[in-house]
Order: structure tokens, then sequence, then C-alpha cells
């Protein structure tokens, strides 16, 4: 089959599909992967056996840029000729949708990774909420990355029930067991915590993703400077690329808070998660929250909001502990019950690493994915 990959930006193909890519081409399939420009375009060059085409999709509402890459999408359909176009994120996804189906490729797909339309409000709101009930609608089907999203886009009626699917227990591409694994924090944690000079005694707690508001990073740094205040021997870890709101800096709320190391994007999270004993995502949003397996088949344990997505990637009690979005002080006691009890948090841990081995094994995902390809391919 001649498949094509479609992203807003090239980071979603390569930080989330690449393994999934990868197992495509394995397949013999044929495959090219389009996006805007970005840093990680030259990285995709690079994979063996995909083209790349380049397309700039914007992000954000642009009628005069979504119409441009609206008619290269279709031209583009149309010249490749392609058996199917599987789609994610949301701009990428809805000019997918009309591109082909107006170029009648046989099989449109897209997988829903988040409804960006949750935190918005008004006009915004409602646009960017029709947009994926487009995608919904012309797309032969649709993916949630996590069931409890399924549910939810079903309630909201974005999609109907039977058009949209979730792949094996949920995940946009699962996780490489032989990347994260527990045996990878033996042998790197020792090094890095010399390097960051983390003190003595002090539990760490990680943050991995977009350093922005719907992430609940200033919840966090909230309820990490109520622990310094109550005296928890701890550090804080932010990796991710910052994208503030105009007239914001994560700096501002940092001011006099201790034990902090920030960084921008880092191609290698597992490096992180190694010295990492709570895991925290305090998400407002998620579509599945791939970064908290990846923290889970470490072994480590993670702090979550008790949204959709969240709750299919944590065992509230089992393999980490859920707390109400936009809570600074349930996100406290939970972080303080956490790093307080090495028990706890070894066996959660543990839990959490078993589950991503029966659950969210990068090749059962994968494969799941390659046999959704086959059966929607063979349909008359």
């Amino acid at each position: 089959m001649k498949i094509a990959r479609v992203a807003t930006v090239p980071f979603f193909l390569y930080n989330h599909l690449r393994g999934q890519i990868a197992a495509t081409v394995g397949a013999g399939h044929e495959v090219v992967l389009v996006s805007s420009g970005g840093r990680e375009v030259p990285w995709l060059k690079e994979m063996p056996g995909i083209r790349f085409v380049q397309i700039e999709i914007p992000r954000k509402i642009s009628p005069r840029q979504d119409l441009k890459a609206l008619w290269q999408l279709y031209w583009l359909f149309r010249r490749e000729r392609f058996d199917i176009v599987h789609s994610g994120t949301p701009k990428a996804g809805m000019l997918c949708a009309i591109a082909g189906y107006l170029a009648r490729v046989p099989v449109r797909l897209h997988t829903f990774t988040g409804q960006a339309w949750v935190e918005l409000h008004g006009i915004v709101r409602a646009l960017a909420k029709a947009g994926d009930r487009l995608t919904a609608r012309l797309d032969t089907r649709c993916y949630a990355d996590a069931l409890s999203q399924r549910e939810f886009i079903v309630e909201q009626a974005v999609a109907a029930k039977e058009k949209i699917n979730v792949v094996g227990a949920g995940s946009l591409a699962g996780v490489d067991l032989a990347r994260f694994s527990p045996g990878g924090r033996e042998r790197m944690n020792e090094a890095l915590l010399r390097e960051l000079n983390i003190p003595a005694g002090h539990k760490i707690v990680t943050f991995i993703g977009r350093i922005t508001r719907d992430k609940g990073i200033y919840e966090l740094i909230e309820s990490f400077r109520a622990l310094v205040g109550k005296g928890v021997p701890c550090s804080l870890l932010l990796v991710g690329p910052e994208e503030s709101a105009p007239g914001e800096r994560i700096s501002h709320a940092l001011a006099g808070l201790p034990n902090v190391h920030v960084f921008g994007y880092q191609p290698d999270p597992e490096r992180w998660l190694a010295i990492t004993d709570v895991f925290c995502l305090p998400s407002y949003r998620e579509g599945f929250g791939n970064v908290v397996v990846e923290a889970a088949a470490m072994g480590v344990p993670t702090v979550g909001t008790d949204i959709v997505g969240l709750r299919d990637t944590i065992v509230a009690g089992e393999t980490g502990l859920l707390v109400p979005p936009k809570d600074v002080h349930a996100l406290t006691v939970a972080l303080t019950d956490l790093l307080g009890d090495d028990e706890k948090r070894r066996r959660m841990g543990q839990n959490a690493r078993i589950r991503a081995v029966d659950l969210f094994d990068s090749r059962k995902v994968n494969a799941g994915v390659l046999d959704e390809y086959q059966t929607l391919w063979s349909l008359p």
C-alpha cells in the first residue's frame, strides 16, 4: 500500500510516530510524510524508506494559508494516488479530510489526540469543534488514542460511535520497552544527578511536555513552592519547549524558587525519567498522555489530573494518583504523599511497569494499526 502520514508539525511525526512509521516501512508499505517545516525535518528525511513532502499547515486559523495548504494537499493526493491518508493533529486532520475526500483517496483516517477546544470559549471553541466534526464526517474512519477520549468525542457529538475506534487499549504508538526500562534508570541516573548537582537526599519530581498553562505548569510550580515551604527535600525538573502566552514567562513564576531545573526540548526523555522519583502531569486536557506510559515503563509512578485521557494511563491508587485539575492543594497533598512514602512509590512504580508491558508495548500497538490499514483497504 501507498500511505501518507500527515501532521501540522514535524515534531509530531518524529517524536510520536517514528517507531510506527518504521514498522509500516518494515511491513513493505510505501510511506510519504507530510508536514510543515521545522527542526525535525532533516531527521525525518534521514529515516530509511520514506519520502518527505513539506506543506506549510498553519496551527491557528488563517484563511489564506489554510486555503493554500488545502490546495497543495489536494494536488499532492491527486498526483500520488495514495491508498491511505492518515492524519494526526487537528488542523492537518480537517484539511486532509477535505482534500482526501475531494481527491477520492480510498481510505481516509484521522487519529484524535486530544481536543484543543476543551479549554476554548465562544466562537473560537465553536469553530474548532466544528472542524473536528467535519473531519469525522468526511473520513472513512477515525481513532481516539484513549478509551475515555472516544467516549467524550461520542458524547460531544463530534463523531458517531460506529465511526471512531481505539486501537488496543489506547495510545498513539505505544512505548518502546527496550528504550524505556528500569535497567535504563540504573545505567543513566548517577551521571545525570552529578551533572545537575542535585542535593543528597532530594526526591525528584519531573514534568516533560510543552511548558504552557494548559499543561498545568503554573499549578505544578505553586505546588512545588508549597512543598519547599513545608521543608520537603525535593527538586523539580521541567523538560520541554516553553509555549507561554504573550506577557507570560515561566521564569517569572519561578522567581526565588530553589532547586528547579528548566530545560528546553530534549530528544531523550528516558534520560530525565532515569532520575525521577515521581512524574507529574497536571494537565487541563490530554488525548492520552504517552509520556506517562514512558515513565511507567521505567517504573516511575505518576501524579496526574483526573481528566479524559489520563484516566486511561493512570490507575488511581495502583500506578499513581489522580487529582482534580487546577487544584493546587490536592496536587500538593498527592505529591507529599508519594514523595514521603518510599514503599508506596516502589509498589506503584512496579505496577505501572507491569501495566505498560501488558497493554502499551509499541510492537502490539503498531501491529494493531497495520491490521487496521489492511482491514480497511480490503473492504469493498
